[in-house]
């Protein structure tokens, strides 16, 4: 096999008095090594199997540990034990103080072993030729600057739509996102800028148009992305999403026309030559389906197409210029996903379910304080190389009041006990004891007053003066009144922690209490004396301060 391309396969026939000469020889080693790099090639694919770990071992040097690979087209790659290199040493490295990283690539790589006499041209020839007498399958460690086209991997090939908004010698954008879509998909097309660490600030402006993809944030069709101006980086990646069509098979487009973009580098404005443009299949079958279908029906030519001079990339090797010199800042093991996994591990991994899972949905939630008069908010966000949802709720927090009072509400919930009517707490007990409620009035002594709070849902939308009501102490003594509450008779205690700023909720049922409410909500009130807190402060002023004479005293006698 050269250069990826497939010939018949030719064996050697034999038969006797045969004159066998160099080319059979060949020949017979040629017909074994093109099929089994075939096979390599279909079954296999390309990259690394084992080993082959990149470590740094100082500043300047890098260990790579032993382990074995398949090229591009087939060939094996095999590091037989580790070996330790200064980076000065490997070939390509050149230290240009523009470039922030620099990428460490394997290939392999035949050597000549065993010269020897030939005896056979020495009969032609005068003078003393020799002849290697093996052959030693090897590799070749170099590095290089710049990072491959992400288009250049089989595995971007079938899965991604790579658009190219930008490209000279020192900068590369383009634009990835999933070849194909489900309907109704949320998707992420991510916005890839690579720089050399010498190109000025990059700022790249542009309202995108698409036909059947809805653009979704507040930003609408708008990407904006500005490099920091302390950054020391030569790659950012900037995402943003958009939504799939709702009805399957037809294509979807997203286009950066050139007329509304703005590229800026340094003070200089760049005009874009090119129109940089998605064309994306909206499916109703699963996307994993259609990409094992397109695999399928591969022609051979394509199945076996490779390149003989494409490497594997070891490494992403950070490099911190330091004047003159450099150091390694850290080492990104195998920044391309150029691994092969054994079929016995899939088959594994498929039938403990983890394949099943991948298409699950998962979630994550936060929480952060708004002000107390503020409606509740709620972000989501969707990460679609994960499944995963991200839930952001934003809480209002207690009121204060005068900067000496807070309030704010808690609920417990209530379950029945059965045909007696009575109720217990959640947990089957009739005491519940609140976790710690922070009142927002900081450290210091704090006077906290609770009662039960009902609301009538039974009154009109006029009276809502009237709708809600709070009884402090003890409820019972309404009983048999118009006045009397549908709670459940509970006694109420707290518990103020003055250190942290805390306190926590005791509630205990008084007998059995007949009730439709299925919750019991507590308005609790938190009051601080502002003179209090001054008189606080000021006495803590006055023990440090005395503090402080009494060390002095005692340095004074020591001396």
């Amino acid at each position: 096999m050269k250069k990826s391309r497939l010939y018949p396969f030719e064996r050697n026939r034999y038969f006797y008095g045969k004159l066998l000469t160099v080319r059979d020889f060949e020949s017979e080693q040629k017909y074994f090594n093109d099929k089994r790099r075939l096979l390599n090639r279909l079954l296999y694919g390309s990259g690394v199997l084992s080993g082959m770990q990149v470590v740094a071992v100082d500043d300047k040097t890098i260990s790579v540990e032993m382990g074995v690979a398949i090229d591009y087209i087939g060939r094996e790659i095999v590091i037989p034990s580790p070996v330790t290199l200064k980076l000065s040493m490997i070939e390509g490295f050149m230290n240009n103080e523009y470039k922030k990283n620099v990428y460490l690539c394997v290939a392999y790589d035949e050597k000549g072993k065993e010269p020897v006499h030939s005896v056979g041209n020495s009969s032609i020839r005068n003078d003393e030729v020799s002849e290697y007498n093996r052959v030693l399958e090897s590799y070749r460690l170099f590095i290089v600057e710049e990072a491959p086209a992400p288009a250049s991997f089989e595995f971007v090939q079938l899965l991604e739509n790579v658009a190219t908004i930008y490209e000279d010698a020192n900068v590369r954008i383009t634009q990835r996102m999933p070849k194909y879509v489900n309907a109704g998909e949320v998707v992420e097309v991510k916005l890839v800028v690579e720089k050399t660490l010498q190109t000025p600030r990059i700022a790249l402006q542009f309202d995108y148009e698409a036909q059947g993809f809805a653009p979704l944030g507040s930003d609408k069709n708008k990407v904006t992305f500005a490099e920091p101006g302390n950054a020391q980086e030569t790659e950012y990646t900037v995402s943003y999403h958009v939504k799939a069509p709702q009805a399957a098979g037809g294509m979807a487009e997203l286009a950066v026309p050139n007329r509304a973009a703005k590229l800026t580098i340094g003070d200089a404005v760049i005009p874009l030559d090119t129109n940089a443009k998605h064309v994306v299949e909206v499916l109703e079958e699963p996307v994993t389906d259609r990409i094992l279908k397109d695999w399928h029906e591969r022609s051979l030519e394509q199945a076996v197409d490779g390149s003989s001079d494409q490497s594997i990339c070891l490494a992403k090797i950070g490099l911190l210029q330091m004047g003159p010199t450099y150091m390694i800042e850290k080492v990104d093991r195998v920044p391309f996903g150029e691994y092969i996994e054994s079929t016995a591990l899939l088959q594994r991994l498929g039938q403990s379910g983890r394949s099943a899972a991948l298409n699950r949905f998962y979630a994550t939630a936060r929480t952060y304080d708004l002000e107390f008069d503020a409606k509740p908010t709620l972000d989501v966000q969707y990460h679609p190389d994960r499944n995963e949802f991200g839930f952001d709720l934003g809480i209002p927090r207690p009121q204060h009041l005068y900067d000496e009072i807070a309030t704010g509400t808690m609920e417990v919930a209530l379950e029945s006990i059965g045909k007696t009517g009575g109720f217990f707490f959640s947990r089957g007990k009739k005491n519940y004891v609140s976790d710690e409620i922070r009142h927002g009035l900081g450290e210091g002594q704090v006077t906290v007053v609770v009662g039960l709070e009902e609301i009538d849902h039974s009154l009109s939308l006029e009276k809502d003066a009237a709708k809600k009501k709070v009884y402090y102490g003890q409820s019972d003594v309404f009983k048999g009144t118009e006045h009397e509450p549908d709670i459940p008779n509970v006694s109420l205690g707290t518990l103020v922690y003055p250190e942290k700023g805390t306190f926590r909720i005791g509630m205990k049922l008084q007998g059995e209490t007949e009730t439709t409410a299925s919750v019991i909500a507590v308005r609790w009130w938190a009051f601080k004396s502002l003179g209090a807190a001054k008189a606080g402060a000021s006495a803590m002023e006055d023990d440090r301060l005395e503090s402080a004479l009494a060390e002095a005293a005692a340095s004074e006698q020591d001396k």
